[in-house]
């Protein structure tokens, strides 16, 4: 089967969106000083949603990749603490993570020697297929949460 139309289907998912917003377009322009801001209660920051879905996209990668891999603990290691300042070197380092952790599962998804209907050897259940479309669907979820809190701060031009 030739599968090179997933796979670019894939990339297209991870990358542009499709039917939500680029992560690329959702973090771009983004005023410095509204990085840290929680605009209601019970409503995350945009600093707190990047950062969790840095850490998310890590372990899901990393689960994928690595048979030693540890996942940090459920909920609290999948969060940041929460923080009023976000220096520029905290977003500089999490948006350099997050994207250089997207192009190795965008590189995953396009490796011809990975069957992506084969379970991984350490997963279980688990599919490379699977973990691809979790990340896609995780990173979906909560750039549609950072553009809702960049319009509730006023710092959305879509």
């Amino acid at each position: 089967m030739n599968d090179s139309v997933l796979r670019e289907q894939l990339v297209t998912l991870l990358e542009k969106g499709e039917a939500h917003t680029s992560a690329r377009r959702a973090l771009s322009g983004i005023d410095p000083e509204l990085r840290s801001v929680r605009p209601a209660e019970g409503v995350h920051s945009i600093w707190e949603e990047l950062e969790h879905m840095r850490m998310a996209q890590e372990d899901i990668l990393r689960y994928t990749l690595d048979a030693g891999w540890k996942s940090p603990p459920w909920p609290e290691g999948y969060w940041p603490g929460p923080t009023s300042n976000v220096t520029e070197e905290m977003w500089a380092n999490s948006v350099a993570g997050f994207f250089s952790d997207l192009e190795e599962v965008i590189e995953l998804a396009r490796n011809p020697r990975i069957d992506l209907t084969a379970r991984i050897p350490h997963g279980g259940d688990h599919t490379y297929l699977r973990e691809i479309l979790l990340v896609a669907d995780h990173n979906a979820y909560h750039l549609g949460q950072i553009v809702q809190t960049r319009k509730a701060l006023g710092d959305w031009n879509g």
